[in-house]
């Protein structure tokens, strides 16, 4: 029998609810969603005054994050009111990247007239996710930014006809503001999607031990995903609050 490797940018459907299409990559999001949420549940329930392991090194991370937000946007208060959204995205692209690599994801599914159709997909590998997560981003970095100085000092960032040269650099704004769309959305699908794909060959080609030094290195990637996409929210919700011309004065 010839050996066939079925890869698709779409995710596979498997129905409708609602209206609303059921997809490998929805799925994938449903689990993600409730492994968190039954961790919060679980570790809510086991707070201490006196903390365990596990605790005491949440706690660490979360003053070392929240002090590193703080030295970012130079404000504490925005920092602490800014960390549940930072937290939550790593957290949940995360989740999504790191649940690719455990056993099912990817190999548990049903046999279609195009092929294998797996029941679980990563929703980072899907463009539909990714391009939402960066919507949410976007959006919030944009009223952010208008709430912080106000609708026409924002907007002058971008709409300035003081001189030409300003009306330019305006333009470039802009444009580099809508680039985010783009930047954030395929930034994050093309390396997980490129890793599930390049490990899917390999896997096919040579099984077994191949795989597994480049799984390794996926898991890393996972991770550095997550980070790059919390990471660059926050630097655009930075960039959002800081006056125009904040530079140059003195």
């Amino acid at each position: 029998m010839e050996s066939k490797i079925h890869i698709s940018l779409k995710a596979d459907s498997f129905g409708t609810l609602w209206g609303m299409p059921i997809t490998s990559s929805l799925l994938m999001t449903w689990l993600a969603m409730g492994i968190l949420f039954l961790f919060v549940f679980l570790f809510r329930r086991s707070i201490a005054l006196i903390p365990g392991k596990l605790q005491a090194m949440l706690e660490w991370a979360i003053e070392g994050a929240l002090s590193y937000m703080t030295e970012t946007l130079e404000d504490a208060k925005l920092a602490r009111r800014f960390f549940p959204l930072i937290a939550t995205l790593f957290l949940f692209i995360l989740t999504i990247n790191e649940l690719a690599f455990f056993p099912g994801v990817g190999s548990v599914g049903f046999f279609t007239e195009h092929g294998f159709a797996p029941l679980l997909r990563p929703s980072t590998a899907d463009l539909n996710t990714t391009l939402a997560l960066t919507l949410i981003s976007v959006i919030i970095v944009e009223i952010t930014g208008v709430v912080a100085l106000g609708f026409f000092r924002y907007t002058g960032k971008f709409i300035n006809f003081s001189s030409p040269l300003n009306f330019v650099v305006g333009l470039i704004e802009l444009v580099s503001e809508l680039g985010r769309l783009v930047s954030l959305s395929f930034r994050l699908f093309g390396n997980i999607f490129a890793g599930e794909v390049l490990i899917a060959v390999i896997a096919l080609f040579v099984p077994y031990i191949m795989p597994i030094p480049f799984m390794l290195f996926e898991i890393f990637v996972g991770f550095v995903q997550a980070v790059i996409f919390s990471l660059l929210t926050l630097f655009f919700i930075k960039l959002a609050v800081t006056p125009p011309h904040a530079s140059e004065a003195h």
